[in-house]
């Protein structure tokens, strides 16, 4: 997979990048990422990408015009996704959807964001990655291009699509445990010291129902429960 990176911070990524899974899926050629320095498209000697808003008000605006040029630059630029606050909220949904695509590229916004026509001509979906509002969309795109890359099969060397991660089927995972079997004073459910499986699934169903519906409401309330479910909840209830 492709992943392009237009920014105008091109150093913040090196040090993400340059360790851990991401690392390794880069080493292995399963992402390709390619950081585009959008100064080198500024405009004039001094290589200006932003400007002051029309209308007035506060801030700097980035220009359309280096960003067009960084575009053009690209051989694949894929599905082309712009980083901002009012942008559709980035979901494990979307990460599976965008780690099926060939090619991808992220603008990340910055200052008070980006010309409107930018949106208008090149970027086919804007993501927001929460309700806040960050300096720039660069850590954005880092949190994007690490869910979607991790959903690549060869890269953690399994298909992670069908694990019970957080969030995969509208749920929040169960607790996890490994030694010592006992650490100031708390020791691991003596179910999962069980060997037998099917009391494990079971019990880290319920703890998956529990957590979403005491942390995440909002996520349980939409989430369709099965019959077993109901009667998990049930006995604990």
């Amino acid at each position: 997979m492709l992943i392009n990176i237009i920014t105008l911070f091109p150093a913040m990524f090196p040090a993400v990048f340059g360790e851990s899974i991401i690392k390794r899926a880069q080493a292995q050629r399963a992402v390709v990422i390619n950081i585009v320095d959008l100064r080198a498209y500024g405009i004039g000697r001094h290589k200006v990408a932003d400007d002051t808003p029309y209308g007035g008000g506060g801030g700097m605006v980035m220009k359309p015009e280096p960003i067009a040029a960084a575009l053009d630059s690209l051989e694949d630029r894929g599905h082309v996704i712009l980083t901002t606050p009012r942008g559709a909220l980035f979901r494990q949904a979307t990460a599976l959807r965008l780690s099926a695509l060939p090619a991808i590229t992220l603008i990340c916004g910055h200052y008070e964001g980006i010309d409107e026509r930018v949106s208008e001509l090149f970027v086919d979906e804007e993501i927001s990655v929460g309700d806040y509002v960050l300096t720039g969309g660069e850590i954005p795109a880092m949190a994007i291009v690490d869910a979607v890359a991790r959903l690549i099969p060869s890269v953690l060397g399994m298909d992670t699509r069908l694990t019970g991660d957080s969030h995969y089927e509208g749920l929040l995972e169960h607790p996890q445990y490994t030694r010592p079997p006992k650490f100031s004073g708390l020791a691991v459910p003596e179910v999962l010291l069980s060997g037998d499986h099917d009391r494990i699934k079971r019990w880290r169903r319920k703890m998956a129902l529990l957590k979403t519906r005491s942390a995440r409401p909002d996520l349980f309330a939409k989430f369709d429960l099965s019959a077993e479910d109901l009667r998990i909840l049930e006995e604990e209830d």
